[in-house]
Parts: structure tokens; sequence; C-alpha cells
């Protein structure tokens, strides 16, 4: 009995670990990632479509975030020309500002 017990309290206990869906904060790429206030799609798709760059360019983009850090963000293009984000990095802090 105390061993079921043991094992039923490891289960429980682990359970609790599972991932949650919440805001992206990963580093690098992520099925749902979402655009962020500076990313090219923040709000939308932009207004001007890329019509001479081909399907599956890479679009790099960088910019400074709204707690000072440079972000470097990159998207594909996809073939209706919509862009898609795929990854998203933080320039690390070496002054030890980021938390």
């Amino acid at each position: 009995m105390k061993h079921a017990f043991a094992a039923l309290s490891v289960v429980l206990l682990l359970s609790g670990c599972t991932a949650t869906t919440g805001p992206d904060i990963s580093y690098g790429y992520s099925p749902n990632m979402q655009p962020i206030p500076g990313s090219i799609t923040y709000g939308g798709q932009p207004r001007t479509k890329l019509k001479k760059a081909p399907v599956g360019s890479i679009v790099p983009h960088q910019f400074i975030d709204s707690y000072g850090r440079k972000v470097y963000e990159t998207y594909i293009i996809e073939p209706d020309r919509s862009l898609r984000l795929t990854s998203r990095r933080w320039a690390p802090d070496f002054l030890g500002f980021d938390d």
C-alpha cells in the first residue's frame, strides 16, 4: 500500500509538469509563435505584398522590444505572398538587466 501511494504521489506531481499554453517567449521555433509589438506582422500582415521575392524566401527582421532588448525574427514568404513568423530570439544581455 505504501508503494502504491508513493507511485500515485509521483504521478500526480509529474502531471503538473506538462506544458501550458500562454504567451510565447520561447527562443527559436514554435508552431504557435505569435507576433509581438515591433514584429512585421504585429496587427496583421503588411499592406504591401512582396511581389519580387520568391516564395520560400527568408526575410530577417530586427527591432528593439518594449524592454529595450534587441529581437531577431525570421519570416518565410508563403505562396499567397504573406509572411509566416518562423523564429525569434533575443540578443543576450551581458549587463544583467534581463530577467
